[in-house]
């Protein structure tokens, strides 16, 4: 697939290798392919569409109404420094974040790109994060209306939808809450309760999605919320029923596969640009270069 974004979303749009066929070994059952993540062949053109990606993410969550005041960040590994991330600015809108207002911080809390203020929070929660989990290439956590309505209730989440399954033995609560986030300890606790998950319910507090990708990092956030959203309506009517641990666990191989997570994310990106334009307009050679 090419790497630049405008041919990425050109492919997407004319299906390219989107099929499915019918597994060999299973008659009767059917084996989805799905697109892939674009390649690059130089760090900035790869630098370039992380920020990109970063920046529509921002966009669709506020679109989402994800967003909360001045909380929240979303943060992705520099592909060159991967002891450098990339994160949006203190006090600024989701709906208004740019490639060129993002800051490039790094484990200690130094802002090495950027004139903005660093919120203390994204720095404790995401340096830990992305330095305990070297296959998160992204990071999102946002105060969602339905994320942090569940988290109050110190639960994990229960499979009673396919969405659902996304989550299925891929997600920890952690415990407690100990106030805003402004230790570093605090930080390394919620990367060692996160482990090898995909998500976190940070108790009082919201969600924190990872992924190998901003795309599928982004969508985990989404699915998430809306998953936390399904499970308190059918909560509060009845009692859900579960699907089977073993429905649970196959469902989760497709559904929450990596891939499935970042292609989830395509049309939200499709969406978005379409809708908001400047995303791909703001963007221009000198986003990809960075001499330190």
């Amino acid at each position: 697939m090419a790497s630049s974004d405008n041919s990425n979303i050109k492919a997407f749009q004319e299906g390219e290798k989107v099929a499915f066929t019918k597994d060999a070994n299973n008659p009767g059952r059917f084996v989805f392919t799905m697109p892939q993540p674009p390649t690059f062949t130089s760090v900035s053109d790869e630098r370039r569409h992380l920020k990109h990606r970063l920046v529509a993410a921002f966009r669709v969550f506020a679109k989402l109404g994800l967003d909360e005041g001045i909380a929240g960040h979303l943060t992705c590994r520099d592909p060159e420094y991967p002891g450098l991330f990339w994160v949006n600015p203190f006090g600024k809108s989701f709906s208004c974040v740019r490639a060129k207002d993002l800051l490039l911080v790094d484990h200690s809390g130094n802002v090495v790109r950027g004139k903005s203020p660093l919120n203390a929070a994204a720095f404790v929660i995401h340096s830990k994060i992305h330095a305990a989990r070297p296959d998160a290439v992204a990071a999102c956590h946002s105060h969602s209306l339905y994320g942090k309505a569940f988290s109050s209730l110190a639960k994990p989440l229960l499979p009673i939808t396919q969405d659902a399954c996304m989550f299925y033995n891929d997600h920890a609560l952690f415990p407690g809450f100990n106030g805003v986030v402004a230790d570093e300890a605090e930080g390394e606790r919620m990367a060692e309760v996160l482990a090898g998950n995909k998500a976190l319910i940070l108790q009082n507090h919201g969600l924190l999605t990872v992924g190998g990708s901003v795309d599928e990092a982004a969508f985990w956030f989404i699915a998430l919320d809306r998953s936390c959203q399904a499970q308190l309506l059918a909560e509060a009517a009845g009692t859900p029923v579960c699907i089977s641990d073993e429905v649970a666990a196959d469902s989760h191989r497709t559904v929450g596969s990596a891939i499935s997570g970042w292609f989830n994310f395509q049309p939200y990106y499709e969406r978005i640009i379409q809708e908001q334009p400047d995303i791909l307009s703001d963007m221009d050679e000198d986003d990809g270069e960075l001499v330190l």
